[in-house]
C-alpha cells in the first residue's frame, strides 16, 4: 500500500514538473521567441512590381492536390478561373491576415478553389508619404497596378476583393474611373453610412455639427493642416484598433496565461498577434480625407465621395457585387455597410451578415465556414 502511495505521488510530482516545464518553455518562447512561433505568411508568391513601397503580389499555382481548411479537405482545383481576383487591402494593416495560417489562408484558399491570385501590398509609409491621401491610391496606384495585373494575366476583366478600407478603394475605383472590365466586387466590412456605424457613427454625428460651425464661423480647415502632423505610426493603429473590442483584447492574452501549457494555443496566439501587433502606419493626406470626407461629412451616404479634385459617384458601379457586414463589428455596423446596395448601379449585387467583428469576417476561426465557402462559390459562377 505505501509503495503504491509513494509510486502515485512520484508519478503526480513528475506529471506537475512536465506542466511547469511547458508552462516555462511556452512563457520564454512567446515572450523572447515569438516569432519562431509564428504560422503566418507561408504561401509562397512571386513579386511582380515594386516602387520601393507599393508592391504587386502574384500567388502561383499550388503544388500540393488538396488544403485543409480547418477540419476539412479541399481539392485544389486544376482548371483556372478566367478571371483573375485582385485583393485590395486596406491601410495600415500588414499583408499577414490574408495569409494567417496554413489551414486559414485566404489566398491559399482561394487558389485552391481555382482563381488566379493577386495582392496589391501597400508596404509600410513612413512620414516621408504622409503627403499621400485618397486620390494617391485611388487614381494613381490602383490604375497602374492593375494594368500590371492585365499584362501579366492577359484578362483585362478583373475581380477586386477589399475588405474595410479596401473595400472602399475598390468602389471609389470603380466610381471614379468607369472602368467597364471590373467584373466582380467583393466588399467587406466597409461603411457608406458612417453615421450608421454604432458608437463611432454617434460620435461623427456630433462631431459633424461642430465642424459645420467652425467651417461657417472660422477659416480653419483639416485640409490646411500639414499631412506630416497627421501621419499616424503603426503602433497608434495598433491601439485603435484593440480599443474597438478592449475587452477582447483584455481576455485574449488573460486566456493566454490560462492556458499557457498548450503549446498549440500559445502558438496561435502568437501568430494572430504578428498581425494585430504589427499594424502599419497611416499617411497623414489620408488621414485628413477619411476623417473629413467620410466620417464627418459622411459624403457616402449621398452616393458620392470626392477624390482629389473630383468625385466618385457609386452609380458608376455596374460590377456584380458581393457585400458583407460583421454581424458583431462595432467599426462598421450593418446598417452603415448596406446602404452600397443603394447607391451602385449592380443589377447582381448580394448582401450578406456573417458572424464576426471587423477582423473577424476576413480571417476569424469561423470565416472559412461563414463567408469564404459562399464567397468563393458565388465568385466561381461569375468568373468564367
Amino acid at each position: 500500500m505505501m509503495k503504491q502511495l509513494i509510486q502515485s505521488a512520484v508519478e503526480q510530482t513528475s506529471a506537475l514538473g512536465a506542466q511547469a516545464g511547458a508552462y516555462a518553455s511556452n512563457a520564454f518562447d512567446r515572450v523572447f521567441r515569438a516569432a519562431s512561433l509564428v504560422k503566418a505568411g507561408q504561401t509562397p508568391f512571386e513579386t511582380l512590381e515594386s516602387d520601393g513601397l507599393v508592391s504587386l503580389r502574384y500567388y502561383p499555382p499550388l503544388e500540393a492536390s488538396y488544403i485543409e481548411l480547418g477540419d476539412t479537405v479541399v481539392p485544389v482545383e486544376k482548371t483556372a478561373h478566367r478571371t483573375p481576383i485582385v485583393i485590395v487591402p486596406p491601410l495600415a494593416v500588414n499583408m499577414l491576415i490574408y495569409d494567417l495560417f496554413p489551414n486559414r489562408s485566404l489566398v491559399r484558399y482561394l487558389r485552391a478553389r481555382g482563381f488566379e491570385v493577386y495582392l496589391i501590398d501597400w508596404g509600410m509609409p513612413t512620414r516621408a508619404h504622409s503627403h499621400y491621401n485618397l486620390h494617391t491610391y485611388v487614381a494613381e496606384f490602383l490604375p497602374y497596378y492593375l494594368n500590371k495585373v492585365r499584362e501579366h494575366s492577359g484578362e483585362q476583366e478583373l475581380s477586386l476583393h477589399g475588405w474595410s478600407l479596401g473595400g472602399m478603394f475598390t468602389l471609389f475605383y470603380a466610381g471614379l474611373s468607369n472602368d467597364q472590365h471590373i467584373r466582380n466586387a467583393i466588399i467587406l466590412g466597409s461603411p457608406i453610412d458612417s453615421h450608421a456605424s454604432g458608437f463611432m457613427g454617434t460620435f461623427f454625428r456630433a462631431v459633424s455639427g461642430t465642424a459645420e460651425f467652425v467651417r461657417e464661423h472660422t477659416p480653419f480647415r483639416l485640409h490646411n493642416v500639414k499631412p506630416h502632423w497627421l501621419h499616424t505610426p503603426g503602433w497608434a493603429n495598433t491601439i485603435g484598433f484593440k480599443m474597438t473590442n478592449p475587452v477582447g483584447s483584455v481576455m485574449g492574452y488573460w486566456e493566454l496565461l490560462a492556458k499557457l501549457g498548450d503549446r498549440e494555443f500559445v502558438t496561435n496566439h502568437a501568430t494572430t498577434s504578428a498581425f494585430l501587433d504589427r499594424m502599419v502606419a497611416y499617411p497623414g493626406g489620408v488621414i485628413q480625407d477619411t476623417v473629413v470626407r467620410v466620417w464627418i461629412d459622411n459624403q457616402l451616404s449621398t452616393g458620392e465621395i470626392q477624390i482629389g479634385d473630383d468625385w466618385a459617384r457609386l452609380e458608376n458601379v455596374t460590377a456584380n457585387l458581393y457585400a458583407v457586414a460583421g454581424q458583431s463589428d462595432t467599426m462598421v455596423t450593418p446598417g452603415a455597410a448596406k446602404r452600397v446596395m443603394d447607391h451602385v448601379r449592380s443589377t447582381d449585387k448580394t448582401f450578406r451578415v456573417s458572424p464576426g467583428g471587423h477582423m473577424g469576417i476576413l480571417a476569424g476561426s469561423r470565416a472559412p465556414e461563414a463567408t469564404w465557402v459562399e464567397m468563393a462559390d458565388w465568385l466561381g459562377e461569375r468568373s468564367d
